[in-house]
C-alpha cells in the first residue's frame, strides 16, 4: 500500500460508533470520506462559537450540512453562543496562535462535543481539527482527552488524519467538491481590543 493511499480505518475497541467534531467542510470532507469507505458510524457535530462574523460562520455551516446531506451522514448543529466565546476569551486578545486563547478555544469545543456525546449515548468523539498543518496536534489532543475524561463512558479517538496522505486529500476534496472557507482574515473586537480571527479553522489570532 502507498504511504499516501487512504487507509481502511476501525474504530478503537469497545466502540461502535463515532461523534465527529467538525471545523469545517473543507477540513472535514477527508476525515468523513476516510470514515465512510471505511463503513464506520459516525454523526457530525458542528458546533464553532469561534466562527466570526456570523455570515462567515454560515457560509462554513452551510456547507459542512451540504457535504454531510451529499454522504447521508447526520448532521447536529448545535448553539452559535459566540457571547460566550469571547466572555472566555477577555484578556487573551494579545496571546499568539496555538497559545492559551486556542487551547481555551478547543477545550470549549470538545467539552460541548463530549457533553452532547454523554447526553446521546456516543462513547467516542473525535475533530476534524488535527487534520490541518497549521494546528498543533498535541495540543489539539490533549484538549480532547480532558474534554471526553469530565465524561464516564467517553473517550477521544486521537487519530492522525494527517496521515497517509489526508492533508493533501483534504485539498483536493475541497477543490473536487467546491468547498468554501472564503476569507483568509476579518477584523473583529474583544472589549475594544482589536484582534484579527484566522479563518483557517477559525481560531482568533493577533493581527495589525
Amino acid at each position: 500500500m502507498s504511504k499516501l493511499e487512504r487507509q481502511k480505518l476501525s474504530l478503537p475497541t469497545g466502540h461502535d460508533k463515532l461523534l465527529l467534531h467538525s471545523c469545517c467542510a473543507p477540513c472535514s470532507g477527508e476525515v468523513m470520506e476516510t470514515l465512510i469507505e471505511s463503513g464506520i458510524d459516525f454523526s457530525i457535530f458542528f458546533y464553532n462559537p469561534n466562527i466570526h462574523p456570523v455570515k462567515e460562520y454560515l457560509i462554513r455551516k452551510e456547507e459542512n450540512i451540504r457535504f454531510a446531506e451529499k454522504h447521508h451522514i447526520p448532521f447536529i448543529d448545535c448553539d452559535y453562543d459566540t457571547d460566550n466565546w469571547f466572555a472566555r476569551a477577555k484578556g487573551m486578545e494579545n496571546e499568539p496562535e496555538k497559545g492559551i486563547r486556542c487551547t481555551m478555544c478547543f477545550d470549549m469545543r470538545f467539552e460541548r462535543t463530549a457533553l452532547y456525546a454523554a447526553e446521546h449515548g456516543f462513547s467516542l468523539i473525535s475533530s476534524s481539527l488535527g487534520i490541518s498543518r497549521w494546528k498543533n496536534m498535541q495540543q489539539i489532543n490533549e484538549c480532547g482527552h480532558r474534554s471526553a475524561s469530565h465524561y464516564a463512558g467517553i473517550h477521544y479517538w486521537d487519530y492522525n488524519w494527517r496521515k497517509h496522505g489526508g492533508a493533501v486529500r483534504m485539498l483536493d476534496i475541497s477543490k473536487r467538491e467546491e468547498l468554501c472557507w472564503t476569507s483568509a482574515n476579518v477584523k473583529n473586537f474583544i472589549n475594544k481590543s482589536t484582534v484579527a480571527v484566522c479563518i483557517h479553522c477559525g481560531i482568533a489570532t493577533v493581527g495589525a
